[in-house]
């Protein structure tokens, strides 16, 4: 059986003022796992936005999730249809400790499922330990596990993540990816925005690379290990990793 298309984007166009940063992108994010890569400047964190009703103020095309149009839909209400999003540079606020960035969350729901404040807890026990730190005062490590497990209290049926590996050391990144493993297998779906190639090809055998607001090539994570030379053109990377 194929996997299910969960979120189909038709000619989405995105503008802040007079720039016109997403070209009428095009894709069909099925569920399992699907990572967007490409260079600085591309547009992937403008395609998070979009998609998430944030910013960009304008944005033109249709993007679907199931049965429901999200463009036009304030963000709250894309949340609410089942999409979760974890921000590149994690979003925390200074004032708020690790439990109440994950009890202001959980307050605001107006139904409950697989993620709790506890289950949260039971994911990343180091949390746990740090409960009444301020957020901004976590490890990187632990903040991204925070920004993970709020976006977790909405129980997606997809989340999306946002450079989720940046400025993270490399044993931090592996947790990270474990993490993730652990999502999919959960039956969570998973667009993964990266630039680290070795992270999204360890989550992501479907690989959709960014060109200029657009989506250049669509391609395997095999396929994109195996030739330098898309990875030279696209990403500027001389060598793989994996991760």
């Amino acid at each position: 059986m194929p996997p299910e298309e969960i979120l189909a984007i038709r000619d989405l166009q995105a503008f802040y003022g007079g720039a016109h940063v997403l070209h009428g992108l095009t894709a069909s994010i099925q569920s399992g796992a699907t990572a967007v890569l490409g260079r600085n400047g591309m547009g992937k964190t403008t395609l998070c936005r979009a998609l998430m009703g944030i910013t960009p103020p304008r944005t033109q095309g249709s993007v679907r999730f199931g049965e429901a149009e999200l463009i036009g839909s304030p963000p709250h209400r894309i949340c609410r249809a089942g999409i979760g999003y974890v921000p590149q540079g994690r979003r925390l606020f200074r004032s708020l400790t690790t439990d109440e960035h994950l009890r202001m969350i959980d307050r605001g729901l107006s139904k409950r499922g697989r993620w709790t404040i506890d289950s949260v807890y039971e994911l990343f026990p180091a949390l746990a330990e740090r409960r009444h730190v301020s957020g901004v005062l976590l490890s990187g490590g632990e903040q991204q596990m925070l920004a993970i497990g709020r976006a977790l209290l909405t129980n997606p049926r997809l989340l999306i993540m946002d450079e989720p590996s940046e400025g993270l050391a490399p044993t931090v990144v592996e947790r990270v990816v474990e993490t993730c493993r652990t999502l999919l297998a959960e039956g969570i779906s998973l667009l993964l925005v990266e630039q680290n190639l070795g992270v999204a090809t360890a989550l992501a055998d479907r690989i959709l690379i960014m060109l200029t607001g657009e989506v250049a090539l669509e391609t395997t994570a095999e396929a994109l290990l195996a030739d330098e030379a898309v990875q030279r053109r696209y990403l500027g990377v001389e060598r793989a990793t994996a991760g």
